[in-house]
C-alpha cells in the first residue's frame, strides 16, 4: 500500500492525451476544444448530433452527513467509475468542479482521493477551464448593469430598497457578506445596502448547471429577478437587456469539460454549485452528454444524502427528465464512531458498540432514498484503521435494513477495490427495478413542499417561518410561481439545523430565516437556521500550506 500523498500520486499518473480518452467515447478530435494536452470542452454541435441516441444507466453516489473522520464521495465515485470500466462495461463519471473558496478554505479539492482521482488535480482544484470566473464575470455584469441602469434614469422605477440581485466571488470572504455600495458622492451613484455571496451560490451558477442549450441558457438568464419596483412588479433581467452580453460571456462555460481518471477512463467535471446552499449536482448538460455516450454514467450529489440527493432528484431529475437507476450511499466506519459520539482523536481505537450507535444516520440515509423508489447499495469506503469486527457491524446493520453493504477499498488499490461494487451496481442498474418518483408534486403549495422535506427527509416536527416569510411564498405562488421545487440551504452536518446535532435527531424544529426566489433557475431557495451563502475561512486555513516548491510544483494542495 502507498502512502503518497493524493497530490503526489496525481502527479505520477501516466495521463493519455485527451483525445484518446475522447475516442473511448466515440468523440471525433476535431470536436474537442483543447485546454493544453489533458483537458478539453466538448462542443455544442456534437453535443446537439446526440440527441437521438438511447441513454445509458445512470448512478447516483450519495453519502452520510459529513463528518471530520472522512466519507469520500467523490473518491467512491471515481472509483465505482473505474470498476466498471475494469469489468468490461462503458462508463463514464460526472462530477462537479471544484470551488477556489474550500481549496483555500478547509475542505479541500474535489478530484477524489488515493488511487482514484481525476486529473490534471491541480488543474482541476484551480482555475480549471475558466468556467467559474465566467460565471463570476456574468453575475458581476449583471450587478453592475443594475446600478448603471438606476444612475441613469431608472427607467423600470427600480426601488432601490429592493435590489435582489447580489454580486459573486469565488472566495470564502465573510467581511463582504453585507456591505454599502456607491458611496463617494453623486458620481458613484446612489448608496444603497449589498453583498457578496461565493460563486457557487449565485443563480448563474444554478442557470448554467440545468440549462440544456445556449438558447436555453439565455432564456433562464433573462428571467432572473433582479429587484422591484416601487408598484411592487419584478424587474428582470431582460428588463435590464444584460441576458445577452451574459450569455455571450457564458459560451464556452457552457461546453462540458473532459479529462480523465489515473486510469484513463473519461470523466466530464462540468458545473459547481454546493448542495449545503445550491442545488449540489453537476450540470445537466454533461450528465445528458454521457448518458448519450456511454453505458452507464456515475455521478455525484454533495454533501450527505438529505441535501445533495434530495436535490439531485427533487431538482435536476425533475428539471431534467432524468431518473435513476441505483442509489450508492457512501458511508465509513469511521464516520459511523463519530456519530457513535466518538472523538476524532479516538477514531484509532476499536469501538465496535460505538459503530453499531453511529449506524443511525446510516440508516436514516438509506430510508429516504429508498422513497424515492430507487434500490440503494452502501459503499463502505475502506480505511487502512477499521477492523473486522467493526465492518461487519456495519455489514449486519445494513442487512436489517432491506439493503446490501459492499467493502470497497478503491482509495488504495483502485479500480481493483471496487468490482464486486460495480458488478453489483450494473446488475441492480440493468434490472430495471427502480421505480423513480420525486417526493412531492409540482402543484404542492411552497410552504407544504417545504414542509414535506422538513418532515420527510430531516423528521423534523415543524417548520417555524414568520408571517414575512409566508406571505413571501404566497406572493410568489400568486405571481405564478407556484410550481416550482424548493432548494433548502441548511448546514451540511445534521439533519437538523444544528450542525452539532449528529446521529438520527428527530422531533427537531426546522427556522427559515429567509426565501429567496431563483425565477431562471427554477426553484425557489429557502435558507434554514444559520447557514452562510458567503462562507468564511478557518482560523487556519489551507491557504496558509498551499504554495510552489523550488522545481516549480503546487504543494499543499489536495
Amino acid at each position: 500500500m502507498s502512502f503518497k500523498s493524493d497530490i503526489e500520486i496525481a502527479r505520477d499518473a501516466k495521463k493519455q492525451p485527451i483525445q484518446r480518452v475522447g475516442d473511448k467515447l466515440g468523440i471525433p478530435s476535431d470536436h474537442l476544444l483543447p485546454f493544453g494536452h489533458d483537458k478539453a470542452k466538448v462542443d455544442q454541435e456534437f453535443i446537439d448530433s446526440l440527441r437521438e441516441r438511447e441513454d445509458g444507466k445512470l448512478i447516483l453516489v450519495t453519502a452520510i452527513n459529513p463528518t471530520p473522520a472522512g466519507e469520500g464521495k467523490t473518491t467512491t465515485t471515481v472509483g465505482l467509475g473505474d470498476g466498471l470500466n475494469r469489468i468490461g462495461k462503458n462508463a463514464a463519471i460526472c462530477i462537479r468542479e471544484a470551488s477556489l473558496g474550500p481549496c483555500f478554505g478547509m475542505k479541500g479539492g474535489a478530484a477524489g482521493g488515493g488511487y482514484a482521482q481525476v486529473v490534471p488535480m491541480e488543474d482541476m482544484n484551480l482555475h480549471f477551464t475558466g468556467d467559474f470566473h465566467a460565471i463570476t464575470s456574468a453575475n458581476n455584469l449583471l450587478a453592475a448593469m443594475i446600478d448603471n441602469h438606476i444612475y441613469w434614469g431608472n427607467d423600470q422605477d427600480i426601488d432601490e430598497r429592493r435590489v435582489a440581485w447580489r454580486r459573486v466571488m469565488d472566495m470564502n470572504d465573510r467581511a463582504l457578506r453585507d456591505i454599502v455600495v456607491s458611496l463617494g458622492g453623486v458620481a458613484n451613484g446612489f448608496p444603497r445596502q449589498g453583498g457578496f455571496d461565493i460563486t457557487v451560490a449565485s443563480e448563474v451558477m444554478a442557470i448554467l448547471c440545468l440549462a440544456t442549450d445556449l438558447e436555453d441558457l439565455q432564456r433562464r438568464l433573462g428571467d432572473i429577478i433582479v429587484a422591484y419596483r416601487r408598484d411592487r412588479t419584478a424587474v428582470t433581467c431582460r428588463d435590464i437587456k444584460a441576458d445577452g452580453a451574459m450569455t455571450v460571456l457564458l459560451k464556452d462555460a457552457m461546453q462540458p469539460n473532459l479529462v480523465q481518471t489515473l486510469e484513463n477512463n473519461p470523466a466530464f467535471v462540468h458545473g459547481g454549485p454546493f448542495a449545503n446552499i445550491a442545488h449540489g449536482c453537476n450540470s445537466v448538460m454533461a450528465t445528458k452528454t454521457a448518458l448519450k455516450l456511454a453505458d452507464y454514467v456515475v455521478t455525484e450529489a454533495g454533501f450527505g444524502a438529505d441535501l445533495g440527493a434530495e436535490k439531485f432528484m427533487n431538482i435536476k431529475c425533475r428539471k431534467a427528465g432524468l431518473a435513476p437507476d441505483a442509489v450508492v450511499l457512501v458511508a465509513t466506519v469511521r464516520a459511523m464512531k463519530m456519530n457513535g459520539g466518538v472523538a476524532k482523536g479516538d477514531l484509532g481505537e476499536e469501538n465496535v458498540e460505538a459503530v453499531e450507535q453511529g449506524c443511525a444516520n446510516l440508516g436514516r440515509h438509506i430510508g429516504n432514498l429508498k422513497s424515492f423508489g430507487v434500490p440503494v447499495v452502501v459503499a463502505i469506503n475502506h480505511f487502512a484503521g477499521d477492523t473486522d469486527a467493526e465492518i461487519q457491524a456495519v455489514l449486519d446493520y445494513v442487512e436489517t435494513q432491506g439493503s446490501e453493504a459492499i467493502l470497497c477499498k478503491h482509495w488504495a488499490e483502485g479500480s481493483a477495490g471496487t468490482e464486486e461494487l460495480a458488478r453489483r451496481v450494473a446488475e441492480i442498474a440493468d434490472s430495471g427495478v427502480s421505480q423513480f418518483s420525486p417526493l412531492y408534486r409540482d402543484d404542492l403549495p411552497l410552504f407544504e413542499k417545504i414542509d414535506r422535506i422538513a418532515k420527510s427527509i430531516y423528521r423534523a416536527d415543524e417548520v417555524i417561518a414568520d408571517k414575512k416569510v409566508r406571505d413571501q411564498l404566497k406572493a410568489w405562488e400568486d405571481a405564478g410561481f407556484g410550481d416550482l421545487p424548493v432548494c433548502m440551504a441548511k448546514t451540511q452536518y445534521s439533519f437538523s439545523t444544528d450542525p452539532n446535532l449528529r446521529g438520527a435527531p428527530a422531533g427537531h424544529t426546522l427556522p427559515i430565516r429567509e426565501v429567496r426566489l431563483s425565477a431562471g433557475a427554477g426553484f425557489v431557495v429557502v435558507i434554514c437556521g444559520e447557514i452562510m451563502t458567503m462562507p468564511g475561512l478557518p482560523s487556519k486555513p489551507a491557504a496558509e500550506s498551499i504554495r510552489l516548491n523550488e522545481t516549480g510544483e503546487v504543494e499543499g494542495l489536495f
